[in-house]
């Protein structure tokens, strides 16, 4: 089945001499959310506006649906919707019109029923006669997210969509995204919350100096790289390792309280059995052990962290 959108050897080099991106190449399926993870400046934006027509690429070329986004752009755009990450609404403008408005430029007639039905489902409805410049700031990005929706687009682009919202519209807002993947809508999310992203996203990209670094499921990803750490809290603080223990990888606390082992899930043998008997024949006594599996936050830092950007995205 052809991707939703196809991604093939986009580059943008800014007249500043910026490269935003590098020769990136991707395969979006329809109906899955995928998290496009990266430190600010690494060109997440840039990619996100180039695909939405708000910025020329220097290099390659974007199918949306099949259709160029230059060569086709009205189709192509059609089918997209969204939300960007900075509000900018007309303050005058009431909701419902804001909404109304947003369809009417897509091409899209009169839905007064399916209107009431998007600001219902973000708790929207009892502000619809609402001037947008009297909205809290969450209640302004669900107006973004009421828009981005008003057409009923195929792709659906989160440009960190829960910045500066609290917990429950959070909750809200990915309880939304949820209903539109199962309707087949797919999403394609950048946000700084890793957990949502490890939540939420069927494949997980990472980008990193204009250059895509990986893409994979988040399940393979958190297999490919994730790692353990066992956890062992003594019956007794130790002054320091014993020589036997020296070359076992292990971390002894600052307290002596505790040991922490990392080790590989994909290994053969994780060592995990022969060090509890080492650690018993030394005389150590174990009061309790526990796991814990890396997070996704973990593995990211992990593969930015020695790739320091060194150019700036330029907004969009």
């Amino acid at each position: 089945m052809r991707p939703i959108i196809d991604i093939d050897h986009i580059s943008k080099q800014y007249d500043s001499g910026t490269v935003a991106l590098n020769d990136v190449s991707l395969q979006i399926e329809e109906g899955e959310i995928l998290a496009l993870l990266g430190p600010n400046g690494a060109g997440k934006t840039t990619l996100i506006s180039i695909i939405c027509g708000l910025v020329v690429p220097s290099g390659g070329t974007v199918r949306v649906g099949g259709h160029d986004i230059r060569r086709d752009w009205r189709a192509a755009r059609k089918m997209i919707g969204l939300v960007p990450q900075e509000i900018a609404l007309e303050p005058f403008e009431t909701v419902i019109d804001s909404v109304r408005f947003t369809r009417g430029l897509y091409g899209e007639g009169p839905d007064e029923a399916y209107i009431e039905q998007l600001l219902r489902s973000l708790a929207l409805w009892d502000k619809r006669q609402a001037r947008t410049r009297e909205l809290s700031g969450g209640m302004k990005r669900r107006v973004l997210i009421a828009k981005a929706l008003s057409h009923r687009p195929k792709v659906l682009f989160l440009d960190e969509p829960t910045a500066g919202v609290d917990v429950t519209l959070r909750r809200e807002m990915w309880q939304v995204v949820r209903e539109l993947r199962a309707q087949g809508v797919t999403i394609i999310l950048t946000t700084h919350y890793l957990e949502e992203a490890e939540d939420m996203a069927d494949r997980i990209g990472v980008i990193n100096r204009g250059e895509l670094l990986l893409v994979q499921s988040k399940d393979a990803l958190m297999g490919e790289f994730g790692k353990k750490r066992l956890t062992i809290a003594l019956d007794k603080p130790l002054a320091g390792l014993p020589a036997e223990l020296q070359d076992r990888g292990l971390v002894l606390s600052a307290d002596g309280a505790t040991l922490f082992y990392d080790y590989d899930t994909r290994a053969e043998r994780t060592g995990i059995a022969r060090l509890l008997a080492d650690l018993s024949g030394c005389g150590i006594a174990v009061r309790d052990v526990s796991t814990k599996q890396s997070s996704l936050e973990e593995i990211f830092m992990s593969l930015v962290e020695d790739e320091p950007a060194e150019s700036q995205e330029v907004p969009a």
